[in-house]
């Protein structure tokens, strides 16, 4: 699913085959529209652009726990990307001239594949364990780590940059 590519390079340990540090465990999983990396949204924005909605369903002994939640509007998915190889620790973009560290890229393949996804909550069923989204950049299937309330007093930093990048609405230097 990961091609090799010129400049990259893979840790001499599979992080998959080494005895856990801790217990993380699956509250659930994301049904979306994505059944192949090449059809996935490659972040959010890409996901919402499609219009395709995304649904998660949380197993019911973690139910109780989304009391409250349906006060958000947006949502903090943490996610497992389970098709991500983890022993991938310098990678080259397509889009990029040069091969850079897994830290400094956003890419699924790493360590320890967690995903990050902010959603916008458009329903909530908590009897079903039934969270509709509007939209998500994971493969059908992908697990879930953890929810959080998005609040955009303290998560949103609009001074936030990225060297060399173009980001929307950036102003300043």
């Amino acid at each position: 699913m990961f091609e090799a590519r010129e400049g990259e390079q893979r840790l001499d340990d599979d992080p998959a085959t080494m005895p856990p540090d801790g217990g993380v465990i699956f509250i659930g999983s994301i049904a979306s529209p994505w059944t192949t990396r090449e059809s996935c949204p490659k972040n959010m924005r890409a996901a919402r652009e499609t219009g395709q909605p995304a649904l998660l369903t949380i197993d019911p002994p973690y139910r109780d726990g989304l009391r409250g939640l349906e006060r958000a509007s947006h949502i903090v998915i943490l996610s497992w990307l389970h098709h991500a190889p983890r022993n991938l620790i310098v990678q080259k973009p397509r889009h990029a001239a040069e091969a850079k560290g897994v830290f400094g890229l956003r890419s699924p393949a790493r360590p320890n594949p967690v995903g990050l996804h902010v959603a916008k909550l458009v329903g909530l069923d908590i009897g079903t364990g039934r969270i509709e989204l509007d939209a998500i950049d994971v493969l059908d299937g992908t697990p879930v780590i953890d929810i959080k309330p998005y609040y955009a007093s303290t998560d949103a930093w609009p001074e936030a940059t990225i060297e060399g990048r173009d980001e929307p609405g950036r102003t300043g230097p």
